[in-house]
């Protein structure tokens, strides 16, 4: 395993992505609006992304950055699908808070 990456060493890729992580899942936990929760999401996802290329980088190995393609392709997906519910429960609760989401039923 080569301990740089691009002269960077790896503990710091690794670091920075810990750092990311934390913040989204405490945006996750701690917030109540419906967009800022997918945004920590795909913080999240960009993290997890940001460890997988740093140990494919560093194992000279693409398996690592072909997951990482596949988790992209699903984080559009899920953005594009969210944005969609968001925008629908907007037009009818007139909120996107989460608090007053409290049934599936309009």
């Amino acid at each position: 395993m080569n301990s740089l990456v691009s002269g960077i060493p790896v503990s710091f890729f690794l670091g920075l992505a810990g750092v990311l992580f934390s913040i989204g899942v405490l945006g996750v936990l701690m917030r109540r609006n419906a967009v800022v929760i997918f945004m920590s999401v795909e913080l999240i996802l960009n993290s997890v992304n940001l460890v997988f290329v740093t140990f494919s980088k560093s194992l000279s190995n693409i398996s690592g950055e072909t997951i990482v393609f596949f988790v992209m392709a699903i984080a559009a997906a899920e953005a594009a699908v969210g944005l969609a519910l968001v925008i629908a429960i907007f037009r009818h609760k007139k909120s996107t808070n989460v608090d007053e989401l409290q049934s599936l039923k309009w």
